[in-house]
């Protein structure tokens, strides 16, 4: 009989896919994903330390898996706990402590030893703790890549060595690691073998992508997208999450020669105030991310930018909230995502003694927030009456109405009697909200 598994994914994209390859894994043990927590066999959360407030989030979402754990006992029936992702790999030993129902906890990096945890469990009865870092290992063990829509992600890159004092990826997924270039182009054909005709390749630092190329040479990222813009069926390729100081010569030349790689790019500053910057450890100034932004958008015009920013951050001022703000209006965000500064712990921002008051903080983020969607709402209201193309993704909730993105990342909504999910249509834009855009298929496609 055919078991059923449920993952719940937390915070980046990242987790998003370690997600997916998490059920292709159990897939193999004989484990068949389910929408409904109520009817697997295994619960996996897959965590995020990011976003604030995460371990309690957690905890409180343990409490109810555990009501729902208890209800399936009653029925005879057995659930296995596992929590996966970086609070996994920070919290540890102090997730079976504080939450006793958790059977397996597995971290971002030694999560394709599931199976053999799970066996080890179900041979001791005792809960089992994997939280090592062998990350090329890792992708060797990981079965091949399948896909879920005509969009998909590709991890390229892991890790970060930048140590910024409010981050802990460096201490939960790691120091940086590229794959090679070869096993991220078997990635991408499988991919395209199945239907796939745009990727976004993920890493914590991705614009720091040096993998090594069948040559034996050193690849940047740029030469990685020129690499699989040649595989025939991909049409568009993106990336997601870069720093600043690796937003390299040949990257930015890439927005502009090479006509795979969508006007869409993510790079986030955190802080206006180069006081603040220095105290996160960012390694860039306000001038030189501005002058990093007009550089990108002189190689491409129609660069839509999205970015991360925090507020609150230890020993922020309100001048310093206010050149974040004037950062914000001299660029000008199509979307950004932007968070109170949460301290975690073990990074040294957390040790700091000039933590600032929920209320500024909860002020702050409020006023900019404001002003991002301003932003936001206006970048979507700038493309109607514009034409472009939709890559359709998913149906919509209505009868004939299908989902797609634009190049800028946009959701694209549409009714079509002739199109469908995978094909790429030329559309006018006829209407704009907040979150998304209304389109037509232009009557010659």
């Amino acid at each position: 009989m055919t078991k059923k598994i449920f993952i719940k994914s937390y915070g980046c994209q990242m987790n998003v896919y370690d997600s997916d390859r998490m059920a292709e894994l159990m897939g193999g043990e004989g484990y068949e994903q389910t929408e409904d927590m109520t009817d697997a066999d295994m619960v996996v959360l897959n965590t995020c330390h990011i976003r604030e407030k995460a371990a309690e989030k957690v905890y409180s979402e343990l409490g109810r898996v555990r009501k729902n754990k208890q209800q399936r006992t009653e029925n005879g029936k057995e659930t296995i706990i596992a929590v996966a992702g970086c609070v996994a790999q920070a919290e540890g030993e102090e997730i079976i402590r504080r939450a006793p129902i958790v059977d397996i906890v597995v971290g971002p990096q030694s999560y394709q030893n599931l199976p053999d945890v799970l066996k080890e469990f179900n041979t001791t009865g005792k809960p089992v703790i994997e939280t090592e870092f062998p990350i090329e290992e890792k992708f060797a063990k990981l079965p091949g890549i399948t896909a879920n829509s005509p969009s998909s992600f590709v991890t390229v890159q892991e890790g970060c060595d930048k140590f910024c004092t409010f981050c802990v990826v460096p201490y939960t997924r790691g120091g940086e690691y590229s794959r090679p270039v070869a096993k991220i182009l078997d990635d991408a054909k499988r991919l395209v073998d199945q239907g796939v005709r745009e990727l976004t390749l993920l890493g914590q630092n991705v614009n720091a992508y040096h993998g090594e190329s069948p040559d034996g040479k050193e690849c940047t990222l740029a030469g990685l997208l020129e690499e699989l813009s040649k595989i025939d069926g991909i049409k568009r390729l993106r990336y997601t999450t870069s720093h600043p100081r690796d937003m390299e010569d040949d990257l930015i030349r890439a927005h502009r020669d090479n006509p795979l790689v969508m006007p869409y790019l993510h790079l986030p500053f955190q802080s206006g105030s180069d006081k603040i910057l220095k105290a996160m450890n960012r390694r860039h100034t306000r001038d030189f991310y501005i002058e990093l932004v007009e550089r990108i958008r002189e190689a491409q015009p129609e660069l839509a930018l999205s970015t991360d920013i925090i507020v609150g951050f230890p020993g922020e001022t309100d001048k310093d909230f206010e050149d974040t703000m004037e950062l914000v209006e001299t660029i000008n965000y199509a979307s950004a995502y932007s968070f109170k500064y949460s301290s975690r712990p073990g990074t040294p921002a957390a040790e700091s003694e000039e933590q600032i008051d929920e209320g500024v903080k909860k002020q702050r983020l409020a006023l900019l927030q404001k002003r991002l969607t301003e932003q936001q709402k206006s970048f979507n209201e700038s493309k109607i009456g514009s034409q472009m193309t939709v890559l359709l993704e998913k149906k919509g909730r209505h009868e004939n109405q299908l989902i797609g993105r634009s190049p800028y990342l946009q959701a694209v909504h549409l009714e079509t009697n002739h199109a469908t999910i995978g094909d790429m249509v030329d559309v006018t834009i006829e209407g704009a909200t907040l979150n998304s855009l209304k389109a037509v298929i232009n009557t010659s496609c």
